[in-house]
């Protein structure tokens, strides 16, 4: 068997083992993600306007060129997700840090529903373009990368959890750990993608949708 060959089984091997973890974690996901869209119905007007007028000033911005460079921001988007996903990844490997990697996912899902719903709200179709094309592409990247990251973590507390409780050690721990740090890498090497779409196309395709509806 080669090497393309036995990668493909072990990628196969662990969704069918991890497959209830995955439902369970990514209707967890979405049930954030409405519960943010949601939340945006309960702001009071003074809130809603105050977060209109700081998108306001800052779509301005994006319409003159008074962002940060590209390549600024593709340092502090990456760095910012290397922080999250490995803050993540340290609470995998201690016990108590299980249900906390749950509960940031479930955020992360507040977060995107929230400004997706608020965006929508605030702006109608404009909004919903502005979603579109620069939020929702690197999201389908960052939340499955997140969600890779919560159930390996998820797997590797609960191993260390029944190693605590019983004589005899489940599993390959070390074996377990290195895919889990190896695992870590791949995604840090993914987190490129979305972060170069963030940096560099999506002020771009903002810029465009604003100067549209201007237009209009």
């Amino acid at each position: 068997m080669n090497r393309k060959s036995r990668f493909s089984k072990l990628i196969s091997e662990h969704f069918r083992e991890n497959v209830q973890l995955y439902i369970f974690i990514v209707i967890l996901l979405f049930v954030g993600i409405i519960f943010g869209a949601i939340i945006v119905n309960s702001l009071g007007f003074v809130q809603k306007e105050e977060l209109f007028f700081y998108l306001e000033r800052f779509f301005g911005q994006v319409t003159n060129d008074k962002i940060a460079n590209s390549k600024e921001m593709f340092l502090v988007t990456y760095f910012n997700y290397l922080k999250t996903i490995g803050f993540m990844w340290v609470l995998g490997i201690s016990i108590i840090g299980m249900p906390i990697i749950i509960i940031f996912l479930f955020l992360k899902g507040i977060m995107v529903g929230f400004t997706v719903g608020f965006l929508v709200n605030q702006f109608g179709i404009e909004g919903f373009l502005i979603s579109l094309s620069t939020i929702m592409p690197q999201n389908l990247i960052v939340l499955p990368a997140f969600i890779l990251i919560t159930v390996l973590g998820t797997n590797i507390s609960l191993q260390m959890l029944r190693n605590q409780f019983t004589v005899r050690k489940q599993g390959n721990f070390g074996q377990n750990l290195l895919k889990y740090v190896f695992s870590f890498i791949l995604v840090a090497i993914i987190l490129t993608i979305p972060a170069v779409y963030e940096a560099f196309v999506s002020p771009v395709l903002m810029k465009q949708v604003l100067l549209n509806q201007q237009l209009k």
